[in-house]
């Protein structure tokens, strides 16, 4: 059987062929029942065993002669021609009376997947039942059990997957697992990450699973105007619902976008309901709240079900915030900003050159959502160091007579931002502001966000700010074109002061 290429791969996930021991094993450390099998000695002197190291310990002229890629062209060569084969996998689906015959060998099946251990123990020829979609990658799933690599395109990810699950393949399930993680951004016509975030929940894959949705809730402007959003499922929808650190331009936005999902879906009364329920109304403008109760079938058919939020929404816009929280309970996810684009929340500031020297900037934004504040306005200034260095980290001088200083590095500082009001006013009484910076990449040529940050004034308060920045190097992946791209968001968080019976 000659295999074919596969050039146009979108990602090779490489594991090293066990009998090999080239770069990393393809297999986690074997169960304690099989610890007596051995996987073979890599080749190479740091991973010599000890008594071939204490063998060429103290002797100069010692070397290592390393001929694995031969080997490893060998065992391809073995798979292509089928010489020497004692067992023999016939692969058929449902849709096909034809059966893919594939030509291999025991031992080497046996050493990557116990499942073909035991299938293949007593007896050569073993017939295999699988989907259209594995059945179409499984002449690379051998290929992988020979030579330790494979090259899959994001259609793929999930099918191979599954064949590395069902056959208990497990250096293989991980690395397409890692695949599918540094992949979220990659273009594709109709939208992965939905589909790759369901697959996680059926399998039970819980850091793929939170990877896909930490994804999903940093970008979801991009997602909700793609056609991976008809394909998003109630839980998912509700889970991304009750998110606060969703990135989008407006509530309105995500309102639109849930009302065009329940019109496609046409889901049950009680979980359009639910749905409904989960928008946050008071951080919709009047004016446009009016216009959805005038206009919107949606919001017309299930009016009853939120009516008592839209009335509490328009008591919110009418009193100022700090006697509305007299009488109601603003400590809720109801009253609490997302992560909102629109100009009137923040602002985009980007630093180019960013680990050059200090940086400052300033932008005004709205005291808070209720209508009551419309007209008011609040200036923030911002400073950026990028060399910022903790006080437990600046030099202290001595009253020794040397009066010797510790030299300080440059790598010893970190990048800290500090942003604060021009300004304190009465109308600041029963509300905090917390402050969101978003961390802007390019990823697959995409803009993405990275990262966000929370604090109340200071990026001391976020252990790991830019922690991983590299902010020195040009080609830090946190840099577009030698410049820092970050959005600012500013989000009044209200509070109860005074308790009034009602």
């Amino acid at each position: 059987m000659r295999l074919r290429s596969h050039g146009q791969a979108a990602g090779r996930l490489a594991c090293g062929h066990p009998l090999l021991g080239l770069h990393c094993r393809c297999l986690p450390p074997p169960p304690p029942h099989r610890a007596s099998r051995s996987r073979g000695a890599a080749l190479g002197r740091s991973h010599l065993p000890p008594a071939q190291k204490a063998d060429l310990s103290g002797d100069a002229s010692a070397a290592t002669i390393n001929h694995s890629l031969t080997l490893l062209q060998r065992l391809q060569e073995l798979l292509q021609n089928g010489n020497g084969s004692d067992s023999v996998l016939r692969v058929r689906t449902a849709a096909s009376d034809e059966a893919k015959v594939f030509h291999t060998h025991q031992l080497l099946l046996s050493l990557q997947s116990e499942v073909f251990e035991s299938l293949l123990r007593n007896q050569s020829v073993v017939t295999l039942h699988e989907p259209p979609e594995t059945a179409a990658l499984f002449e690379k799933f051998i290929r992988y059990l020979y030579c330790g690599g494979v090259s899959i395109l994001l259609h793929q990810a999930i099918p191979m997957h599954q064949l590395a699950s069902k056959y208990r393949v497990w250096g293989l399930q991980r690395g397409v697992a890692d695949y599918m993680k540094t992949h979220l951004a990659s273009e594709s016509s109709q939208g992965h990450v939905v589909g790759w975030y369901h697959y996680a929940v059926r399998v039970g894959d819980a850091a793929l699973q939170e990877t896909c949705l930490q994804f999903l809730a940093w970008n979801l402007s991009a997602v909700l105007g793609s056609a991976e959003w008809g394909s998003v499922s109630v839980e998912l929808l509700l889970l991304l619902l009750e998110r606060s650190d969703l990135v989008l331009h407006s509530e309105l936005e995500l309102y639109t976008a849930v009302e065009g999902w329940l019109s496609r879906r046409q889901p049950e009364a009680p979980v359009a309901e639910r749905v409904l329920r989960a928008i946050r109304y008071p951080m919709i403008a009047p004016s446009q709240l009016f216009r959805l109760q005038a206009q919107s079938a949606v919001l017309a058919r299930h009016y009853g079900a939120v009516q008592d939020l839209l009335f509490q929404a328009f008591q919110f816009h009418a009193a100022s915030p700090l006697h509305f929280a007299k009488y109601f309970d603003v400590n809720c996810s109801m009253f609490l900003p997302r992560n909102y684009l629109a100009p009137s929340w923040g602002s985009q500031w980007v630093i180019n050159n960013p680990a050059r020297d200090d940086r400052s900037t300033s932008f005004q934004t709205q005291l808070g959502p209720s209508s009551h504040d419309a007209g008011k306005r609040v200036t923030w200034n911002v400073l950026f160091s990028p060399r910022w260095l903790p006080v437990s980290l600046r030099p202290v001088y001595s009253d020794s007579a040397s009066g010797a200083v510790q030299p300080v590095r440059i790598e010893d500082g970190r990048p800290r931002l500090v942003i604060t009001p021009a300004m304190s006013s009465p109308d600041f009484a029963g509300v905090s502001f917390q402050k969101t910076v978003l961390v802007g990449v390019r990823q697959q040529g995409r803009v993405l966000v990275k990262h966000a940050y929370s604090f109340h004034q200071s990026s001391e308060e976020v252990a790991d700010f830019l922690a991983h920045a590299d902010l020195q190097k040009r080609t830090s992946e946190y840099l577009i074109d030698n410049s820092l791209h970050l959005h600012i968001i500013i989000k009044p968080i209200y509070h109860s002061l005074i308790k009034v019976k009602k």
